[in-house]
């Protein structure tokens, strides 16, 4: 018996699948601190942080719920999670 596992690699693009909006925190990036490693988007369940032209990454707010895994996983601790709307 073959499993067959299917993973999304980016987020949906409707507007049914757009969950930023519900999330109680937000990541912050802080260019400053980042080594530009790239450990933020590769530990982000949902996919949606990105690297940027200019080499360093940011989350797609659309879409990031908050979960903090990003500024947990920052080597360089250059995410914290500040409360929406602050």
């Amino acid at each position: 018996m073959k499993l067959i596992i299917k993973t999304v690699a980016k987020p949906g693009s409707s507007n049914v699948n757009k969950t930023g909006a519900w999330r109680s925190f937000m990541p912050v990036f802080d260019h400053k601190l980042c080594n530009k490693c790239g450990i933020c988007a590769m530990y982000c369940p949902e996919g949606v942080v990105y690297k940027l032209e200019n080499g360093y990454f940011e989350p797609d707010y659309e879409y990031c719920k908050g979960c903090g895994i990003c500024a947990n996983e920052c080597p360089k601790k250059a995410i914290i999670m500040v409360l929406e709307g602050k």
